[in-house]
């Protein structure tokens, strides 16, 4: 299973003993995120180490860490199907242009998100599910 991950889910990664880092650390899936992602995670940097709970360097060390296990992809691999996608949060299109670019479903809580019927759309307590049945 390929997953592209949203920005709400790859914040909560940051801290350790969330559901999502559970499923992140547990699940068989290729990870993916659009890479302007990386620049969304650097302004809400203090937020995150905030709610995350560590210490500035092992927040350091868990985002390093985190990162080695997502391909980020570049614009240029889901721009073209950026045009004609519309949803009532143009901040979701990209994530629906990166998984039909990529033949992947995206890892999100975003009950708008759910709506489209582009890109299945994997709500945390599916994933966890899924865990439990072993179909992830």
């Amino acid at each position: 299973m390929k997953l592209i991950i949203d920005n709400n889910v790859f914040f909560s990664l940051m801290n350790p003993s969330s559901a999502n880092s559970f499923l992140f650390s547990s699940l068989h899936a290729i990870f993916c995120a659009p890479e302007f992602l990386k620049d969304e995670f650097t302004e809400h940097k203090e937020e995150c180490l905030t709610k995350s709970g560590l210490s500035v360097h092992e927040f350091e060390m868990r985002k390093e860490h985190i990162e080695t296990k997502i391909a980020f992809i570049p614009p240029s691999i889901f721009e073209k199907f950026l045009e004609g996608i519309t949803l009532s949060d143009q901040d979701d299109v990209p994530y629906v242009a990166a998984g039909l670019a990529t033949h992947s479903a995206i890892w999100s809580n975003d009950k708008q998100l759910k709506k489209q019927s582009l890109v299945k759309v994997y709500a945390t307590a599916e994933l966890i599910e899924m865990l439990m049945t072993d179909e992830a």
